[in-house]
């Protein structure tokens, strides 16, 4: 199973340009924790598994709306529809839903 979540992290890394800081902010871990994922030597559990699975569902998400070498730029931005919060910092307080919502709206613009 540490294979999967190796390969996962190694995944949502390249494809949204982030470095194992990001995914340690994310997933609320120390970097070295990340890394011992990325290297399959540990495996996360619990809510560490759900922000994984978060951030790669968020980051493909993303990739198909904008350049994928600005996403992890977008990652870190303050976002106004956030309350000028970063998206990281709000998934990693597992509030995936108010990510998906705004990323939804990226996805499919509501003309005006």
């Amino acid at each position: 199973m540490s294979v999967a979540f190796a390969e996962e992290v190694s995944y949502v890394r390249a494809l949204g340009h982030l470095s194992e800081q990001d995914v340690a902010l994310a997933t609320g871990v120390a970097r070295s924790t990340v890394n011992a994922w990325a290297r399959g030597t540990r495996q996360p559990t619990g809510e560490r598994v759900e922000r994984i699975a978060e951030l790669s569902a968020l980051v493909e998400r993303l990739a198909r709306v904008m350049e994928p070498s600005y996403v992890a730029i977008w990652l870190h931005k303050p976002l106004p529809a956030l309350g000028d919060d970063k998206a990281l910092d709000v998934l990693a307080r597992g509030d995936y839903r108010r990510l998906s919502a705004l990323v939804a709206e990226l996805e499919y613009p509501v003309a005006s």
